[in-house]
């Protein structure tokens, strides 16, 4: 078997995310009530029995840092880890990572000092399930000097990722970065009878996306990354390969989603209450890994939950109405409150009595959704103190707003950020 050593990309600043990346990186925000989006590609790559992961990070990587460190902990005997790559001043470059070929090459160091045959590189805030050897099985059955995960798309999605068509065998003869023209879009077009013969109906989706994740023989990547200045792999790296390499395509056609915008993140997590989910956290003895946090049970006195998800240590007031939602970690709601469509994503603490007494004497919301609000089609970030009796709803029906000091509202949804605190009878 090849030699691989897998890169998880942490990101860039993470904007389309804002304001939950204010304060954190994107690979490290909270998802599904208990699990970090981080968590997906470290946990596919073990499933896929690869063990050797570098996870390069930039900006707002404290937090990232942290949960790598109380999570992903090997057999000291085995020589596999999850080691972070975090962004240096060096002698040679004191900027900082101009895009993902430049933090791939500005770490060539670490994944060369030892002998391996193949380097993966992941993105750091994808959703998806892979099994990662059927990917190798591609690259090397033929051989291929590296292979792009593919996924088939239809027009309108097309013109926001990156396209490739192939030949009759796999091979990428052609990759454009976000085609906007109709010639351009005519040109990529792959027969779908060629995506048949990988098991693939096309099924009204002519086009084939990148899923930014790449496999390359080591040799190459380095010779390709050291001979030029190219600073990204979809607009730069892959266009000039597939001129002077054989390039592969490795066809998938599970759930994948890129969680790049607020509207995005909002829609994979309430998803995932639905009858029949698309992705299932809990699939078979596949599952993804988190941080153990040892919580005790969550406790619901009395209150109405439907098609939601109820994280460990959370407490639910008498007469709450869950619905359509998920509520993280440690989440305190209290009595009469409504809550649709929205993620709570709960709080880092709990708060002891001298906490609440200190609340009360400056007039303080405690961390948690206080008594009689109603909250729908929000995300509200962790240790937000929301008071008694108040309306998150944009009932004005905003697409997009940053003028209110204590919210955003994003692809229609309010996002109130960490730490923020709304007094009792706030409308939003």
């Amino acid at each position: 078997m090849p030699r691989v050593v897998c890169l998880i990309l942490g990101g860039g600043r993470g904007t389309r995310l804002y304001p939950l990346t204010r304060s954190r990186s994107k690979p490290a925000v909270p998802i599904a009530g208990k699990y970090r989006l981080i968590d997906i590609p470290i946990s596919n790559c073990i499933h896929s029995g690869l063990s050797k992961i570098f996870v390069i990070t930039q900006f707002n990587s404290v937090s990232l840092h942290r949960h790598i460190s109380n999570t992903y902990k090997f057999d000291p005997f085995g020589g596999n880890f999850v080691e972070v790559l975090a962004a240096q001043q060096t002698q040679q470059h004191e900027s900082w990572y101009q895009g993902t070929a430049d933090a791939v090459r500005r770490n060539i160091p670490y994944f060369t000092e030892s002998t391996y045959d193949l380097v993966l590189i992941l993105s750091g805030d994808q959703l998806y399930r892979m099994d990662f050897q059927e990917m190798i099985k591609t690259h090397v059955e033929s051989k291929a000097d590296a292979t792009i995960a593919a996924l088939p798309v239809p027009e309108q999605e097309a013109k926001a990722c990156g396209i490739m068509r192939i030949d009759s065998g796999g091979r990428v003869i052609d990759f454009e970065e976000k085609p906007k023209t109709p010639e351009m879009l005519d040109r990529l077009r792959t027969d779908p009878d060629w995506m048949s013969r990988f098991g693939i109906e096309s099924k009204g989706r002519p086009y084939l996306a990148s899923m930014g994740i790449y496999l390359f023989d080591r040799a190459m990547l380095v010779q390709m990354l050291a001979s030029g200045d190219a600073t990204d792999f979809g607009k730069e790296i892959f266009p000039q390969a597939i001129q002077s390499h054989r390039v592969q395509a490795h066809l998938f056609d599970g759930y994948w989603e890129d969680i790049g915008t607020v509207g995005a993140f909002h829609k994979a997590n309430v998803d995932l209450t639905l009858d029949q989910p698309s992705f299932d956290f809990t699939f078979g003895d596949h599952p993804i890994f988190t941080r153990p946090r040892y919580l005790p049970c969550s406790r619901i006195q009395g209150a109405t939950v439907d098609h939601s998800m109820i994280a460990d240590g959370c407490e639910i007031g008498r007469g709450a109405i869950i619905e359509n939602s998920v509520i993280g970690v440690r989440a305190q709601i209290g009595e009469n409150v409504v809550v649709r469509n929205s993620y709570i994503m709960g709080a880092d603490n709990y708060e002891q009595p001298r906490h609440l007494a200190a609340n009360a004497r400056a007039n303080r919301p405690n961390i948690g959704i206080g008594a009689n609000s109603r909250i729908e089609n929000a995300i509200i970030d962790k240790n937000a103190r929301i008071g008694k009796g108040v309306r998150i709803m944009n009932e004005a029906g905003l697409i997009d707003s940053d003028e209110a000091p204590h919210y955003l509202i994003r692809d229609k949804i309010v996002v109130i950020p960490k730490f923020t605190i709304l007094q009792d009878g706030t409308v939003i």
